[in-house]
């Protein structure tokens, strides 16, 4: 039986890119069926090669952002290899690369330099500022995005100081950003012809993605209110996202609009007429009132304290409520929804004689399905790549002599 092809069969990516955001954007367009030819330095590769190694294991790190693509090295210093670089490109459909801004151009493979070899190219850059502004030539981690953006407030507690998160969600969200911009510039140079540049920043991603919380601090220009709880919309309408820990110290949430659903959430839970006491009938009571809210919160706290949170949760979702547990990053590696959707899946690792959980895909296409693979050795496919652009084994044997590859 023919294995079906992924849905980006056919698209051609060479892509110089390292870290985290400039890798999981290609890493996507892999599973997806794209062929996508990794860059790397002869003899060493890409440095998150030798992160978080464990003992008979690769690299996490490597493993998770370039799992399915080709890895051909490349002496970038040398002008063989630029030629070499540039015959890759006439090919491709994508190019991408995030180095610290001005290095590709120095290089040799800015953008204006590869639209002269192939004018329908998408062309993606990712930095850590964006292309302009005071700081756009200064190099950009996960963490000064996270700094910039916003999100450690977002996530803060009242009274303690900001900190950036450890779960890089800036990388993430500026590589799935990068993502979809390439695919719409894709569908441009194949239905217009139009070759183009796409910027995409650590930081932009970042407040992309604050979304409408950010929208509404700019609107009120007033920061937000953080914490366990949420409460937001109108007194006659009001909405409340909030968080407590059951009898045992383990953390819900649940999250609710309407002042009808207040009042069912609440009678579920059995905790109406404690809250009606207390002068919390209505839910629309604590809007813009910061001492209501907190007395409301400490409220709930105590109710929610009296019993296990798998009975809470169980009530409030027969009640038509949204809730779940909040899971630590091994309980929603183990979640029965993530794993039967695939989220997380197991892939077979010989060289290793296991099998090992990895992210599976967060799509799922009825016809043209994500295929998972592993991460490519170091010049892994030198040869493959080099006959398919036209080198003979003898030529190919002289560029691995003189150490082009």
């Amino acid at each position: 039986m023919t294995q079906p092809r992924g849905p980006l069969d056919g698209v051609k990516i060479v892509a110089c890119s390292t870290a985290q955001a400039g890798t999981v954007p290609y890493m996507l367009m892999a599973d997806l069926g794209a062929e996508v030819i990794k860059i790397e330095v002869p003899g060493k590769g890409d440095n998150s090669r030798t992160s978080s190694v464990f003992p008979g294991l690769p690299s996490t790190y490597f493993e998770t952002n370039n799992r399915g693509v080709k890895s051909f090295t490349l002496n970038m210093k040398s002008a063989e290899a630029r030629e070499i670089l540039h015959k890759l490109v006439a090919r491709a459909d994508i190019f991408g690369q995030n180095f610290r801004p001005g290095a590709a151009e120095k290089n040799g493979f800015g953008y204006e330099d590869l639209k002269k070899i192939n004018p329908k190219l998408v062309y993606v850059s990712i930095s850590g500022y964006g292309p302009k502004g005071p700081n756009a030539a200064l190099p950009g981690t996960d963490s000064m995005a996270q700094a910039l953006g916003g999100i450690a407030e977002a996530y803060s507690t009242p009274g303690q100081p900001l900190r950036a998160g450890v779960v890089s969600v800036a990388d993430e969200t500026c590589a799935i950003l990068a993502f979809g911009g390439m695919l719409a510039a894709l569908h441009c140079a194949r239905t217009q012809g139009i070759g183009q540049k796409v910027d995409c920043s650590l930081l932009g991603g970042q407040i992309r993605l604050m979304g409408w919380t950010l929208t509404t601090a700019m609107w009120r220009n007033r920061p937000p209110v953080t914490g366990q709880a949420r409460v937001n919309g109108t007194p006659e309408r009001p909405g409340l996202s909030a968080s407590f820990n059951d009898i045992h110290g383990k953390p819900l949430v649940f999250q609710l609009n309407g002042a009808a659903k207040w009042k069912q959430a609440m009678t579920a839970l059995g905790f109406y007429d404690t809250l009606s006491h207390a002068g919390f009938a209505e839910l629309g009571v604590v809007i813009g009132n910061d001492e209501q809210r907190e007395t409301l919160l400490a409220t709930l706290d105590g109710l929610f304290a009296t019993g296990p949170r798998d009975k809470w949760v169980a009530i409030l979702r027969a009640a038509d409520i949204v809730s779940a547990p909040i899971n630590t990053l091994l309980e929603a590696a183990s979640d029965p929804d993530v794993l039967a959707n695939g989220y997380i899946t197991e892939v077979d690792y010989p060289k290793h004689g296991k099998k090992l959980k990895v992210h599976g895909s967060p799509w799922q296409f009825s016809e043209t399905p994500a295929k998972i693979g592993v991460a490519p050795e170091l010049g892994e496919h030198n040869d493959a790549v080099l006959k398919e652009i036209g080198y003979s084994a003898t030529e190919i044997q002289g560029l691995r002599d003189r150490k082009v590859i």
